[in-house]
């Protein structure tokens, strides 16, 4: 994780403050972490303890005039810190890719969905209208979509959450970003779709090199997908490990308490009947 040379996203001292009449209040503090091609970084803890202003920050998605962030932030070796929106525009989507947990807040509610793919699209592309609904097809199909023509002509509340969180990974995929950020993407989704989006995310990994941001309270989740982790708690790093050396031997007490915690399905062992 700490191998600069390797890493597509590295974060060195990151410390976010926010602005209130008191003064400045410090979010989160000392954050350090890197990030190679195909590779998922989970990051966890309760809520509350700064794992979406971590991500934000990456994002360079904060007004500025009322957060204080410092430190390096680093993707592909360029500087995302202090950058200003237009030029953060033309990464965020092209190089890196963000997937929120309610996929209803990434749409415009008034645009098809297929206008907002497109777009999206040719904000990044030297493609054409049509030649960018194409890609947006193949794309579409490539997550298992059915029917995308006719996706593309829904309005974003004519679809289910799943079936749009669906969406909005394809258009994270479709221009091969170097990191996509992941923030809760299984939350407010069933198992069934649970599971097709982690599937997803993991193909993206492996066959693009994609490197991933994976945010989750569900440590299911995390070691379903994740190769290390980070565990975060009041704003802070309390531990960094494997995947498999964290479930197998945490060494923060919190890191500990947040395993006992999981919960688990007790299923008694019914006595056998035996038909005659």
């Amino acid at each position: 994780m700490e191998t600069k040379g390797r890493n597509i996203l590295h974060v060195k001292d990151l410390c976010v403050r926010v602005k209130t009449k008191d003064g400045y209040m410090p979010l989160v503090q000392d954050i350090n972490f890197g990030i190679e091609k195909g590779k998922v970084l989970g990051l966890v803890g309760e809520s509350g303890c700064g794992k979406t202003v971590t991500s934000m920050s990456i994002l360079q998605l904060f007004n500025q005039k009322n957060m204080n962030i410092q430190g390096s932030i680093t993707l592909k070796g360029r500087e995302l810190n202090g950058l200003k929106n237009n030029e953060m525009r033309q990464i965020r989507g092209k190089d890196i890719a963000f997937i929120m947990q309610n996929p209803m807040n990434a749409f415009t509610p008034v645009f098809t969905v297929g206008h907002q793919f497109v777009e999206t699209i040719r904000s990044h592309t030297s493609l054409n209208k049509k030649q960018a609904k194409k890609l947006a097809i193949e794309v579409m199909q490539y997550v298992n979509l059915p029917d995308p023509e006719k996706i593309l002509k829904n309005y974003p509340f004519q679809l289910s959450g799943g079936m749009l969180q669906r969406v909005m990974i394809a258009m994270a995929a479709c221009l091969h970003p170097a990191v996509i950020v992941a923030d809760e993407p299984t939350t407010a989704l069933d198992l069934y779709n649970q599971l097709l989006v982690l599937r997803l995310l993991d193909r993206i990994r492996s066959e693009y090199g994609t490197a991933i941001l994976l945010i989750s309270h569900d440590l299911g989740v995390i070691a379903e997908m994740a190769d290390d982790v980070i565990v975060m708690q009041n704003g802070r790093i309390v531990e960094k490990a494997n995947v498999f050396q964290l479930f197998e031997h945490p060494h923060h007490e919190y890191t500990k308490k947040l395993l006992t915690t999981r919960p688990s399905l007790q299923v008694e062992q019914q006595p056998v009947i035996h038909m005659l």
